[in-house]
């Protein structure tokens, strides 16, 4: 009967340290495993969200990328639209400007012309009054022939 004895004494102390643990040692271990496993859930959730606003941050780049581009492509078309037409009115600034030199220049060249043909008749004047006074071996006034003398310049 000893071993019997011994046997149910052990059961009971067995019997008692099971409820003592179910009892005291059980729910914070059950407690903390259920923490962890909410930890992990709420952790891979947060992975989750963290990878869909990271493809709709991607996406929105994209998109604002495509939107600069556009932009910047629009900007060189409009530079290069106003480039050739500063280029034309610079042309045509040139255009007038040469005209107006050459206008210019063409009466500057009549003006001397003129007074060259206006010396050149003063002189001529001056030739033929000299040119008469040896003729006539007389001396002209030009003072009393003036009217003479102006007549014979002009037609010359």
């Amino acid at each position: 009967m000893n071993i019997n004895l011994t046997m149910i004494g052990q059961t009971i102390g067995f019997l008692i340290f099971v409820a003592f643990c179910i009892k005291y040692v059980w729910p914070p271990l059950v407690g903390a495993l259920q923490e962890r496993q909410k930890k992990i859930a709420d952790g891979l959730a947060a992975s989750d969200r963290a990878s869909h606003d990271l493809e709709l941050a991607q996406k929105k780049a994209a998109d604002e990328l495509r939107k600069a581009r556009a932009e910047a492509a629009e900007l060189v078309d409009k530079g290069n639209k106003r480039a050739a037409q500063i280029l034309e009115t610079a042309k045509a600034d040139a255009r007038s400007e040469g005209e107006r030199l050459i206008t210019q220049a063409h009466a500057l060249i009549e003006q001397e012309r003129q007074q060259a043909r206006d010396a050149l008749r003063a002189e001529i004047a001056t030739l033929a009054i000299a040119g008469a006074e040896r003729i006539l071996e007389t001396s002209v006034d030009p003072k009393v022939h003036s009217e003479m003398l102006d007549k014979l310049a002009a037609e010359l």
